[in-house]
Parts: structure tokens; sequence; C-alpha cells
């Protein structure tokens, strides 16, 4: 993934032939590397598994744990002031 460079208008060509010159010189790991550290990182992630068991109750519970939080905090604030 390369950004492409902005076009600017106060880069000389000077800048630009350095520029194409890195470009064309930028180290890349070998096709070999690059298919066995793929393998590698889907063996670690396999991607999306099935969802916890009753994945919207955790979801909630922890909502309203947090809302209950926030109230009891809103309510010692306004007894302290």
């Amino acid at each position: 993934m390369t950004l492409e460079p902005e076009d600017r208008t106060d880069v000389g060509e000077r800048e630009r032939e350095l520029a194409a010159a890195l470009d064309a010189q930028r180290p890349v790991p070998g096709a070999g590397f690059r298919g066995a550290l793929g393998r590698h990182l889907a063996a670690l992630d396999p991607g999306y598994g099935p969802r916890p068991v009753r994945l919207r109750l955790l979801v909630a519970g922890c909502l309203g744990g947090g809302g209950v939080l926030i109230g009891l905090g809103a309510l010692v604030a306004a007894t302290v002031l």
C-alpha cells in the first residue's frame, strides 16, 4: 500500500528524480516470505468466527451497567454540590 505523492509545484526536477530513484530502490520482501507471512497470519486469525452466545444480552448488560454508574456519579455530584 503506497501513498501517491502530492502534486506540488514547489518541488524541483532534482527532487522528483531523487524521489523516483528512491521509490525504484525501495526494498521489498521476497515472494516466498510474503506468502509464508500471509499463511502464518491467516492461521493465527482465521477471521470472524461465530459470535458468543447471548451477545445482545452481554452488550445490553454492559450498557445498562454503564448507565447505572453514570447515574450514580451524577447523583453523587448533585449531592456534593
